[in-house]
């Protein structure tokens, strides 16, 4: 059985698909694509995908990841090309390896978020990050299905910054752009959750709704400071042992006529 990792987006519109529209979406893409699923076992069997840490619905993300197993080995390049084909425009399949590794999911330990404040001045924006930096502890509180919780978002936050205007904006049209990098703690620290903490310490509130985009999600390299590519140990396992005869026969098989 061969499992392939793949990479996804989430834009324009498409941001506001529920996890639930998109592995319909997905597994509809695995059908017309004629791909060699393998299934789980008893009475309803069903593909063998397992999804990371979705985004929230109405959250863009450039870096949502998923694993599949295979019956039969694939190409992981052609695949790609096949299932993103098959997948509506802004539910991007964007890149694919073969899994060498184990625990992808153990490796999506922080987030880098873009957060687009239309509406609020530049200078607030970083007068209110000043200040939530600046705090020990930011309390927020939060409606789950066990009720209200309340719980610190300082402590998940490894950066948070106001980044400088985009020269390319009409000067009469404010907008705050954050780039934020959060830990996957428990409970999660959403982007929404440090708006509301920018509230508390220094009562910045938009007037619309932000635009929140994930860039990247991956591990969380302490000396660097940057979140990696999850994907990267297995294209390094994949370069250190090549790819079976069969999957190196799918590369180089030619295309079939156009239907």
């Amino acid at each position: 059985m061969q499992r392939i990792r793949l990479r996804y987006t989430k834009r324009g519109r498409l941001r506001f698909t529920s996890h639930r529209d998109f592995q319909r979406a997905f597994e509809r893409a695995l059908r017309r694509s004629e791909v060699p699923m393998a299934y789980s076992a008893g009475f309803t069997p069903h593909p063998r995908v397992s999804y990371a840490n979705a985004a929230p619905t109405g959250t863009g993300s450039e870096a949502e990841y998923l694993e599949i197993a295979l019956a039969a080995p694939r190409d992981p390049h052609r695949l790609r090309e096949l299932l993103d084909e098959s997948m509506p425009v802004g539910l991007d399949i964007i890149d694919a390896v073969e899994a060498r590794t184990s625990g992808l999911a153990e490796r999506l330990t922080a987030s880098v978020w873009e957060l687009r404040l239309e509406g609020v001045e530049p200078a607030d924006a970083e007068r209110a990050v000043a200040a939530f930096l600046a705090a020990e502890t930011v309390e927020v509180q939060r409606r789950t299905k066990n009720g209200i919780r309340t719980f610190d978002t300082r402590a998940a936050v490894v950066s948070l910054e106001a980044l400088p205007a985009q020269a390319d904006r009409p000067l009469d049209n404010a907008c705050a752009i954050l780039r934020l990098v959060v830990r996957h703690l428990t409970p999660a620290v959403r982007p929404d959750d440090v708006l509301s903490g920018l509230h508390v310490v220094a009562d910045l509130a938009p007037p619309v709704p932000a635009a929140v985009t994930r860039l990247a999600q991956g591990l969380f390299d302490e000396e660097s400071g940057t979140v990696t590519d999850p994907l990267a140990p297995d294209r390094e396992a994949v370069t250190a042992a090549p790819p079976t005869a069969a999957v190196a026969a799918d590369a180089k098989a030619p295309e079939g006529p156009a239907a």
